[in-house]
């Protein structure tokens, strides 16, 4: 008997320690929405110019990219008070930016759009404290190394 309240104290207090180890540790937000943006229309100066240049800023969080040999080596978010945010990379084969236009767009255009049309896209995202999950896509063509840790896109909505 006594050797059985040993085990079960000793389980207790591991259990206590794992969990108060985890203080520390940022758990996941979950994405209540997705919004997709066209970097390529936000880097497209910048690729001349190796170094690390500044995206946007969007409330609390800096978005910026390192540049080598004219593509995007890295993405970075950077959260005012947190600090550097979790970066998830993406690719696609379908176009998930819209262009913005000012006059009348007919749906039909809008299909196409959203079929695969042979470029690959690379997206680099970051979650928000809201739970939007903000997204810069890309062609491949001007990222360093597209494809490496780079997962496929699946839609909130699929």
């Amino acid at each position: 008997m006594k050797l059985h309240l040993k085990w079960g104290g000793a389980l207790t207090a591991a259990a206590v320690v794992g969990i108060a180890g985890l203080g520390g540790v940022a758990l996941a937000v979950p994405v209540k929405a997705q919004h997709h943006h066209d970097a390529k229309q936000l880097v497209s100066d910048k690729l001349k110019q190796d170094g690390h240049h500044e995206l946007e800023h969007k409330g609390k969080i800096a978005t910026s990219i390192e540049v080598k040999g004219g593509k995007i080596a890295g993405f970075h978010a950077k959260h005012s008070e947190k600090g550097e945010l979790a970066v998830k990379k993406y690719k696609t084969h379908k176009k998930v930016v819209r262009l913005e236009q000012p006059h009348l767009v007919y749906a039909s255009y809008h299909l196409a759009q959203l079929q695969d049309m042979g470029t690959e896209y690379i997206g680099y995202s970051y979650v928000d404290d809201d739970g939007n999950e903000e997204i810069y896509w890309v062609p491949v063509e001007e990222v360093y190394d597209g494809d490496t840790g780079a997962i496929e896109y699946i839609p909130l909505s699929s």
